[in-house]
């Protein structure tokens, strides 16, 4: 990347689409100034443009201001004050307004753009506009005018590639190396002795020479062909290819390598920096194989397009329906997948490789079941139970006060109800994108153009590193989430880069918690019937909950006003109602919930904690 492009961080860039291409200001070279400010002569503004950030299309107009907008500069400067009661109309696709030149902003505004609003008790509810369109499409289902195919497309640029049997061997060999190494606790402290570049190196060839000696004693005839001459820099494929099985493991399974992928990623996060690549001789890293770059390189893009590719990636249920229902979707499947394999396959392509990709898409939609739908139910179970216009008793309202039983907000019934369905809506959405996510933060991570620096944050010393891609893609989500809601209440803060979420890897760890607290919560509700079908649990649970929907309607009140009341955090400064902050509520109320007069219950259903198996 040259100097003038490394350097380019406008609006445009941040609220594009090609999120592969921004990088950070400042490295390299590049002038460290901030990004809205400017060389030279001001230039004058575009017609039809922003009058606030000048360089994107105008969406909509504010009859007050007698000024346009695009939408995220009018919610920005609309979102508190008599400013949010402004009249606001969307553009037509054909007027072309007159813009002119802005004044600067006004003590209003700077106050309205603050960059944190995390201990407010949320006494506005901030104006979110829907845009030309009443009706939001989530990006949940294929946009309006999109066709499955293309929908099929877009999604297989984030799915990884199912590693195959000869790979897995390979996998193994690589855990086993990471989980005998040291890298973190002699690299991220603060010594002396060698230089860190020369430490970096030094550790890093040490775990090749592990990953070396146990192929050998597996393989030895294919570690002899490697390893003869002891050339680090001639095997660099080899490392390239260990190293990326691991990443492209970790994306579809979150649950493993849970020690070991924070060491990996670490050790090619340094890797990156040229210093150490001149030492090493060579490169740690290579793209993450995707769905879309195998059948992209064989020209088989039209599987993706192709009929039969719905029925044969669905996943299929078997809960509460017949064996033979069950049996003949499992059969109209693989009948699928192999016509799919047999058409498109090809020189170079094989049938294996066909299914091996119809596997992967598959296992995209067994993660959103797994990861995402328990934010559905949840939503579910919301509306079920309690109603935005109740409240009128203890039972049935959501309502929490600052102060009282830990809590960090204070919201009425009806406001605790929104700010709880809207966070859920968060939640499912950045699930449902996590592996376009994970990708932009590896790709933040392992930039040779943004570097990091070792921090104690409060918790230890910590890599605090800029993560401009995943930021950009999270501030789209939210705006998607906002508009799907129609309104949104507290702090719309993000923190990237900072004390409270240091890098994008600990932001990646974050949000693939959200199942490991809702799964366990919706496993014990579905089980509530079965308990009150013992004759003696029935009696329990009718004495201490009046019903099994009385015991439902305590287990889900208590979670929806004390998992989202801004607390967790260790000062008044941290959690409260920004982005990150809701889910350290939902964390810290897991961590209270042997405290709870319904603890027993969970534990009546198999449970064994947020961390467990279920």
């Amino acid at each position: 990347m040259d100097e003038a492009e490394g350097s380019s961080l406008s609006l445009s860039n941040i609220l594009g689409e090609n999120h592969e291409s921004l990088e950070h200001p400042g490295l390299n070279g590049a002038p460290a100034g901030g990004w809205d400010e400017e060389d030279g002569p001001a230039k004058p503004i575009e017609e039809g443009t922003c009058i606030e950030c000048e360089d994107q299309p105008a969406e909509v107009r504010c009859e007050t201001c007698s000024d346009v907008f695009c939408e995220v500069c009018y919610a920005s400067q609309h979102r508190k004050g008599s400013r949010k009661l402004h009249v606001v109309k969307p553009l037509s696709g054909l007027e072309k307004p007159k813009t002119k030149p802005s004044a600067g902003a006004t003590a209003e505004e700077a106050d309205a753009m603050d960059a944190d609003a995390d201990n407010s008790d949320d006494e506005d509810w901030e104006r979110v506009v829907a845009g030309p369109s009443t009706e939001v499409i989530l990006s949940a289902q294929p946009a309006v005018g999109t066709s499955v195919g293309e929908w099929f497309v877009e999604r297989s640029k984030f799915i990884p590639l199912r590693l195959n049997l000869g790979e897995r061997k390979y996998l193994r060999l690589l855990e086993a190396a990471l989980s005998v190494s040291e890298y973190t606790d002699k690299i991220d402290t603060i010594g002396f002795g060698l230089s860190k570049a020369k430490r970096i190196v030094q550790q890093i060839r040490e775990l090749c020479a592990i990953m070396s000696g146990l192929l050998l004693s597996a393989d030895y005839k294919r570690g002899q062909e490697l390893f003869t001459d002891r050339d680090f820099a001639a095997n660099a494929e080899f490392y390239q290819l260990i190293f990326e099985l691991g990443r492209r493991h970790k994306i579809m399974n979150p649950d493993k390598m849970r020690t070991t992928y924070g060491k990996l990623i670490y050790l090619l996060q340094d890797s990156q920096t040229p210093e150490v690549q001149d030492l090493l001789s060579f490169s740690c890293v290579r793209p993450i194989k995707t769905v879309h770059a195998l059948l992209d390189e064989h020209g088989v893009m039209d599987l993706l397009r192709d009929d039969l590719i719905t029925v044969a990636t669905k996943e299929i249920y078997a809960e509460g329906r017949p064996r033979r229902d069950v049996q003949k979707d499992i059969k109209s499947k693989e009948r699928a997948i192999e016509q799919l394999a047999a058409r498109y396959s090809r020189k170079g392509l094989s049938p294996d490789d066909v299914r091996l990709c119809l596997y992967s898409i598959g296992d995209n939609h067994a993660f959103l079941r797994t990861n995402r739908d328990p934010c559905e139910r949840m939503i579910s179970y919301l509306k079920e139970y309690f109603h935005p216009t109740d409240g009128k008793d203890a039972k049935s309202s959501l309502a929490i006060r600052s102060g009282k039983n830990g809590a960090r907000l204070s919201h009425d019934h009806s406001k605790q109800y929104a700010y709880v369905i809207q966070s859920l809506t968060l939640w499912r959405e950045i699930l449902h994108d996590m592996f376009h996510l994970w990708s932009l933060a590896e790709s933040d991570l392992l930039s040779e153009n943004v570097p990091y620096r070792l921090r104690d944050t409060g918790q230890g010393l910590n890599r605090v590193q800029a993560a401009p891609k995943t930021s950009r893609m999270m501030h789209q989500i939210l705006n998607k989430a906002q508009r799907s809601v129609g309104a949104w209440i507290g702090s719309s803060v993000i923190h990237m880069g900072d004390h409270n979420v240091p890098n994008s890897l600990l932001f990646i760890d974050k949000y693939t918690q959200i199942y490991r607290i809702l799964l366990p919560i919706c496993n014990t509700l579905s089980q509530i019937e079965g308990l009150a079908a013992k004759p003696a649990l029935r009696a329990y649970i009718d004495g201490e909950f009046g019903s099994p929907d009385g015991l439902r309607r305590e287990i889900l009140g208590d979670f929806f006003r004390h998992g989202f009341d801004g607390s967790g955090a260790d000062n008044f400064f941290d959690a409260g109602s920004c982005i990150d902050g809701r889910l350290t509520s939902a964390w810290n109320w897991c961590s209270t919930l042997e405290k709870k007069r319904y603890f027993h219950v969970f534990l009546l259903t198999g449970f064994t904690g947020f961390d467990g198996e279920w």
